[in-house]
């Protein structure tokens, strides 16, 4: 049996833009196609969760070769847009203005598909802050099925 999501997703408004893309890129400085998160619905500083998503597309830089005929998100793309979630809620949460690099990852699952046409919700939950290391749960969600979870862990540089 899947674990229980980090967030009811029945509780928030999804349609509620918190971060756009300009706002986002103000936070994290990837661009174009390495920019993996297209909106910030939800964050909770004091509950230190974030809800987000990504709207995957046919014009993907992956889709042409990534199992042709049947294209399917790289897991290691699920991660990235996971991890860049959690560089925003690392620093709206501990208040830190260095780029926070990726650090790792731990106890990831991939249990389910994410392709071109589906949005990729993508949760998260704080669960360290240390001067050097931050650690954020995440769990990937599409068609109210989780497609990944795991922990993510970045730094300050």
């Amino acid at each position: 049996m899947p674990p229980t999501l980090l967030l009811n997703l029945d509780e928030i408004d999804l349609s509620n833009i918190a971060y756009d893309v300009d706002a986002i890129e103000k936070v994290n400085p990837h661009r174009f196609e390495m920019r993996q998160i297209d909106a910030i619905v939800h964050l909770d500083v004091e509950q230190g969760v974030i809800l987000g998503y990504k709207d995957v597309t046919e014009d993907e830089f992956w889709v042409r070769g990534h199992i042709p005929g049947r294209p399917l998100m790289p897991g290691v793309l699920m991660i990235e847009a996971a991890a860049q979630m959690a560089s925003i809620l690392a620093k709206v949460v501990s208040g830190e203005e260095r780029f926070i690099g990726f650090g790792g990852i731990e106890d990831v699952k991939f249990r389910g598909q994410v392709s071109p046409g589906k949005r990729l919700y993508l949760l998260g939950k704080f669960i360290e802050n240390r001067p050097r290391r931050f650690k954020m749960a995440a769990q990937g969600v599409v068609d109210n099925q989780l497609v990944f979870e795991g922990m993510v862990i970045g730094m300050p540089m």
